[in-house]
């Protein structure tokens, strides 16, 4: 039963797609066979005018801005096109899409693929009825404390609630909501006596990299600020006070990027030190953001003063910014892909 619910979007998106496409073309739909860094839901072969087109399908729930970036990032990681297939797409996210180069269908009959000798734009297309999915606090800011905490510190899962409530700011009772929901989800594998152990760790990441700019990044910042020009290049940070984050993070890890946004983490008891140290001034449209840190400060990942490469490449996806794109896959596979993959 649950794999006709995983299944039901893209078959109703595939019937709405029908729809646009000449009387003689045939959709198969297949699992994809995997592979190194293949990751992907469906592979789709449409066969119109004696030649196949081949896609890789990627079914979601909505299609968010962080979405949207990441198919971005992953654009040139297939043989073939990746397709988001959704529910409904509105609009202004259809244009967005079209203009970066990604396909997409939807349940109501809204497409855009480029693929020759097809080529299908609609947009405007109204669902009959769109579905929210119930509100969890699993991906709510909370949740996302935990699940952060828990990728970067394998184990973690396994210490007591009040111990998890104490390392990351959560409040005991909401520990147990998300407990509860992270197994409900299959996040978490109860071992029958041998603890639990925290499982499709890169499905958690991305759904992580999805919710976080969305739900706990905004309610982070401390401000923004401006100081003289080049003062970061070579500051280094007591990581007990204050880490680097986004663009200056990366630059560090990869030796690829040039900032023009400077993030940096830090505490509110922290911030006026911080800011006369480095003569920061208040600016609303300065380049320097300072973002209130979310996890206890043992809690990095012995690169001296950088956050860690999830955070990292959280904040690059965030910016919105294509120039970061690049250096967020480089850091993904370098720094992160690996471990998450291995559970």
């Amino acid at each position: 039963m649950q794999k006709m619910k995983q299944n039901e979007p893209l078959q109703l998106a595939l019937e709405a797609l029908r729809k646009h496409l000449p009387g003689q073309a045939e959709i198969k739909m297949v699992k994809p066979v995997p592979g190194p860094g293949l990751r992907t839901d469906y592979l789709l072969r449409i066969r119109m005018q004696g030649k196949e087109i081949r896609f890789y399908a990627e079914v979601k729930a909505n299609v968010t801005k962080a979405d949207k970036l990441l198919a971005m990032m992953r654009k040139g990681e297939f043989d073939y096109p990746l397709l988001l297939v959704t529910k409904y797409i509105n609009t202004q996210l259809a244009d967005e899409l079209k203009q970066n180069g990604i396909g997409f269908i939807d349940t109501a009959g809204n497409v855009y693929i480029n693929q020759p000798p097809l080529y299908v734009f609609v947009k405007g297309n109204k669902p009959d009825v769109v579905k929210v999915p119930p509100p969890t606090r699993t991906f709510k800011p909370a949740g996302l404390k935990i699940i952060y905490a828990f990728l970067c510190n394998p184990g973690m899962e396994n210490k007591t609630y009040r111990d998890i409530a104490a390392g990351t700011g959560v409040a005991l009772g909401t520990v147990d909501w998300i407990m509860k929901e992270l197994k409900e989800l299959k996040f978490l594998l109860d071992m029958e006596g041998r603890g639990l152990r925290l499982i499709q760790q890169e499905k958690l990441l991305q759904r992580w990299i999805t919710a976080y700019p969305e739900q706990l990044r905004p309610r982070l910042t401390l401000g923004r600020f401006r100081g003289e020009n080049g003062w970061w290049r070579q500051k280094a940070f007591d990581p007990l006070k204050a880490q680097w984050g986004g663009e200056v993070a990366a630059a560090r890890l990869t030796r690829y990027l040039h900032p023009q946004i400077i993030t940096i983490y830090t505490t509110p008891p922290q911030l006026n030190p911080l800011l006369a140290e480095n003569r920061l001034r208040k600016d609303p449209n300065g380049d320097v953001e300072v973002l209130e840190r979310f996890w206890k400060p043992a809690e990095h990942f012995g690169r001296e003063d950088l956050v860690h490469p999830i955070l990292v490449y959280a904040d690059l996806l965030a910016t919105g910014n294509e120039r970061n794109i690049e250096t967020a896959r480089i850091i993904y596979e370098e720094h992160i892909v690996r471990p998450i993959r291995e559970d």
